[in-house]
């Protein structure tokens, strides 16, 4: 079953690449289509998928045939529904979303105004990344981060690319839609770079939970104050903390009552202890667990551990 979904969605992110690509992209072993992460595109080079063992080119047979500048603007076309205006806030910051959960990273030429990056012109690279939800993963953690009728402030561990931001959607999942054990909880999400919920016009396109309220595209240090006036959350979900700022925003929130999901980059609590930041947030005593993602044997391993 996990196998057919994740050759369902690589065929789904596949139909977004441009027209002359589609075909090749069908033509690779099942087997690679369920382990695909991602699609490239740079002008110049043929077109890639990331799989774990690295890029490979989609078919030998079209070594000679590059990207070209107008499939990378067919590309931002069928994305944007020909509106690239519409979405300039989330393009000026490199990426766009596309409907079914899709996220594009997308490289060119900045073109600043005021000390800040206001458009990106000249495409000249995209990353399509085959986004997969995990419904499920979640659900073996929620009695140790649950304690005294209510959940725990929770920090999640891992090196990039090692399932933090899937267990962070599925606990915001979970906690929103609650359990036969646990009740329902009012989430407010920081999507700051709309990998979580992968926003589209409104609509969240993974699932997030029926009592979660998503603020898309928007700095954590900015948006958590925004939620905590607007949404009256129990629990604020971000990703990836990497700035004081944003901790001195979620000090305030756990100082109105408020329990924080988080997830930062850091391969375990060792490396995690050498960053600065780490000491703040344990001097802050915002976080009481911490769950450590680690891959045994192909397999992801979820440690917790009272902070």
């Amino acid at each position: 079953m996990e196998e057919t979904y994740a050759i369902r969605r690589y065929e789904q992110a596949s139909a977004l690449l441009p027209l002359r690509w589609q075909q090749a992209a069908a033509h690779i072993p099942e087997e690679e289509k369920g382990q695909a992460e991602e699609f490239r595109l740079r002008t110049g080079k043929p077109l890639t998928v990331l799989l774990p063992d690295g890029e490979k080119v989609l078919c030998e047979e079209l070594l000679s045939m590059s990207v070209t500048r107008a499939d990378l603007e067919q590309l931002c076309d069928t994305v944007t529904g020909y509106s690239r205006y519409a979405v300039g806030d989330t393009l000026s910051q490199g990426y766009l979303t596309a409907r079914g959960g899709f996220r594009i990273g997308v490289c060119g030429t900045a073109v600043m105004r005021e000390g800040r990056n206001t458009y990106l012109r000249d495409i000249s690279s995209a990353v399509i990344r085959i986004g997969r939800e995990r419904q499920g993963v979640g659900a073996p953690l929620l009695s140790a981060l649950w304690k005294v009728g209510r959940f725990h402030s929770t920090l999640l561990l891992s090196p990039p690319g090692g399932g933090k931001t899937t267990l962070l959607r599925d606990l915001i999942r979970l906690l929103s839609d609650g359990t036969a054990e646990f009740p329902p909880q009012r989430v407010a999400l920081v999507d700051e770079r709309g990998e979580i919920a992968v926003m589209h016009q409104g609509t969240a396109q993974m699932s997030v939970g029926s009592h979660t309220d998503v603020l898309d595209a928007c700095p954590k240090a900015i948006g958590i104050p925004i939620l905590l006036r607007a949404a009256n959350p129990q629990i604020i979900a971000v990703d990836e903390i990497t700035e004081a700022a944003d901790l001195q925003a979620m000090i305030a929130a756990a100082n109105c009552g408020v329990q924080m999901l988080a997830t930062i980059h850091a391969a375990n609590r060792q490396e995690l202890e050498r960053k600065p930041l780490f000491a703040e947030v344990v001097s802050a005593g915002v976080f009481t667990r911490l769950v450590t993602i680690s891959v045994v044997e192909g397999r992801r391993i979820y440690e917790v551990e009272e902070l």
